[in-house]
């Protein structure tokens, strides 16, 4: 049986957020700061970017383009 805060949203998602690790158990599929629970955990993921506290753990090898796929010169 749905809540009734469940029932106003043609689609509800649970969000538990990346950061501070809140539930919010009844959101909208296009909840703002989703996958987020607010703006400031928003922001403190993109500063954890920016200062470099999250990396990438492989560079990402890129490989030639095939001769179809060139810009001719």
């Amino acid at each position: 049986m749905e809540s009734d805060e469940a029932a106003r949203y043609d689609f509800a998602v649970r969000i538990e957020c990346p950061i501070c690790k809140a539930v919010l158990p009844n959101v909208a599929d296009d909840y703002p700061t989703r996958p987020f629970c607010s703006v400031r955990c928003k922001l403190a993921d993109l500063h954890n970017w920016m200062t470099e506290e999250y990396k990438v753990s492989e560079p990402l090898e890129l490989e030639p383009m095939a001769r179809d796929e060139r810009k001719p010169n």
